[in-house]
């Protein structure tokens, strides 16, 4: 089955996700009809222990962390995927960001 469009999620302390959301907009994320830099966030908390060999943004190398994050969605066409991706490397400040990839059927595909 092909599809078109995909939505890119990802997770963020918040006080990084505006940067992010530009960022992402600028790259051809969230562009829906007449509307761009459209996106869908909700607040949680992040959970991880890091290496000792690990430079987290947050917490430190060896220790349990839990941390305020923001999860970020855009869709965009499947075309601008990787540069929508880059993109987001680029703005994000964590080492190994989480980055999720979901294709999305159009309504008439179904």
């Amino acid at each position: 089955m092909n599809f078109t469009h995909v939505k890119i999620t990802t997770t963020i302390p918040p006080q990084n996700a505006d940067e992010l959301r530009g960022a992402l907009g600028r790259a051809g994320a969230g562009v829906i009809g007449e509307y761009s830099f459209c996106s869908f966030s909700v607040q949680g908390k992040g959970r991880f222990k890091a290496s000792e060999n690990a430079s987290p943004h947050l917490g430190n190398p060896g220790e349990f962390e839990v941390v305020e994050e923001e999860q970020v969605e855009v869709t965009c066409e499947r075309d601008r995927a990787k540069q929508v991706i880059d993109a987001l490397k680029q703005a994000h400040p964590y080492e190994e960001p989480i980055i999720e990839i979901t294709p999305l059927l159009a309504e008439n595909e179904l």
